[in-house]
């Protein structure tokens, strides 16, 4: 209900935003988009500390300007990393793949010919495979129903020059990705993009 109720705020969200500026014509951009992440997931166990690891994201973007405001849409393969600290000492890696699809609903706080700073903000579906632990037979167990799909919200910080555009942005999820642990994703993410028109 809570995944529906987000799309469904998202969704009227997109449609308000070209509402408002109706009468400006909108520009259709496609880019390529690469960068890194860092990854860690929160853990409801006393036993269990996340700690963030490094990953890297590419895939496609496309973006709609509407005069100030945008809505922006992406498909991100992303490698994911995380590990954990227990209270006895040792310590797991937990690694995955994800496809990731945001859309987010940005405004241009400063613009100029070749220049922008944006602001954004939106959701994000993932859908994780190949997920891999490293550790003793307790985590395994409790990764072991790895919850493929996963609903999130992320927004952040953007800057564009000429073609090029880098964002700096927050992703929180809102679904658990091992119900044995009640672990949730939360990462940051640099992406390097270019629109090639």
């Amino acid at each position: 209900m809570k995944q529906q109720f987000l799309a469904l705020s998202a969704f009227l969200l997109c449609i308000c935003a070209i509402k408002i500026q109706a009468q400006q014509t909108p520009a259709f951009h496609i880019g390529v988009k690469g960068g890194a992440n860092f990854t860690k997931t929160s853990t409801e166990s006393s036993s269990l500390e996340g700690k963030y690891g490094f990953g890297y994201q590419a895939g496609v973007m496309t973006r709609m300007d509407i005069g100030r405001l945008y809505v922006q849409g992406e498909a991100l393969l992303n490698k994911r990393k995380t590990s954990y600290d227990t209270k006895d000492g040792s310590s797991a890696k937990l690694t995955w793949n994800a496809i990731d699809i945001p859309v987010v609903v940005g405004y241009k706080i400063v613009t100029a010919d070749d220049f922008n700073l944006r602001v954004f903000a939106g959701g994000v579906y993932s859908y994780a495979f190949n997920n891999q632990i490293s550790t003793s037979q307790a985590f395994m167990e409790g990764f072991k129903s790895f919850d493929k799909s996963n609903i999130g919200i992320t927004g952040g910080l953007g800057v564009d020059y000429k073609n090029f555009t880098i964002d700096l942005r927050y992703e929180n999820g809102l679904s658990n990705i091992s119900k044995e642990f009640k672990s949730k994703p939360h990462s940051f993410s640099l992406g390097i993009g270019y629109f090639l028109f």
